[in-house]
């Protein structure tokens, strides 16, 4: 039996946790357009008859401008060593800049560089990205994939394995995400948001569940400024509606979920808003 961690790390919106949800074949982290929208580790576990590898996406590395940000950092840089294999993604679409290589710093040597988003970019953009990468990243070995349509995951994954040592089986076999159920549901709340409200309001939303008495939920939506507020619940709650809606598609028949929206001023920048939201 193989078994060992994997944790997927990289600056802001490169694809991690859509990466994540291609290895697996199923949902377990959101996604989003926005920078930053994956503000925890998210475990998901690949089950094959001989191997188990448990990934962990992390939230991309930044110059972080809120105490909010400092911990995300925290949080991502803690994974690029302890694990069994460290996978580096970055942008085929988009110059390899100074925060790609601040990210690879702080990666092992024998880490392994994902040139992701290969689906949108030309064969010829993307080896000349292999290159750069090979040129500025000083790590093992550089693999082009996208996880949009899982090109080249499969030998991604033929390679991951491959440096997988004997162990355990850290999870049950029938397990793909340790993400409670609480979590996930405000998760899918706050990927509706991003999905709906303009560029700068996103890094103002927290949302977290704070009733569930199945089939009862009610989640809580945080924002920072009054102004806010308003946007964020839409004219006679249209955003609300439309939020709660194509939320509860994705939950188990009969779910009740119940939106408010509360202002917390500045709660990106205060610890104690921040330890009661997990961060």
């Amino acid at each position: 039996m193989k078994s060992g961690f994997v944790s997927i790390v990289g600056r802001p919106n490169v694809g991690k946790s859509t990466l994540l949800n291609a290895i697996l074949g199923q949902k377990v982290a959101i996604t989003s357009d926005k920078p930053q929208t994956t503000r925890s580790q998210i475990r998901g576990v690949l089950n094959r008859p001989d191997t188990q590898i448990v990934f962990v996406d992390t939230p991309g590395i930044h110059r972080p401008r809120t105490l909010l940000g400092e911990r995300l950092n925290k949080s991502a840089s803690e994974m690029t060593s302890g694990v069994d294999v460290v996978c580096l993604v970055v942008d085929a679409t988009a110059p390899i800049g100074p925060g790609d290589r601040f990210v690879a710093e702080k990666v092992p040597s024998n880490a392994i560089v994902v040139v992701n988003k290969t689906d949108i970019a030309s064969p010829d953009d993307v080896v000349a990205q292999l290159a750069r990468a090979a040129e500025q990243i000083d790590v093992s070995a550089y693999f082009p994939v996208s996880a949009v349509t899982g090109e080249g995951v499969d030998r991604l994954l033929a390679e991951i394995v491959s440096r997988l040592p004997e162990g355990p089986l850290w999870y049950p076999d029938d397990m793909v995400t340790d993400v409670p159920e609480a979590f996930w549901v405000a998760e899918l709340v706050r990927e509706q948001l991003l999905a709906v409200t303009n560029d700068e309001l996103p890094h103002s939303i927290a949302t977290r569940v704070v009733e569930w008495e199945w089939p009862r939920i009610r989640c809580e939506i945080l924002v920072e400024r009054e102004s806010q507020k308003g946007i964020v619940i839409g004219h006679k709650g249209s955003v609300l509606k439309k939020v709660g809606m194509a939320v509860r598609e994705q939950l188990p028949e009969g779910a009740y979920l119940e939106l408010f929206v509360k202002v917390d001023k500045d709660w990106q920048r205060k610890a104690g808003a921040l330890d009661r939201l997990g961060f």
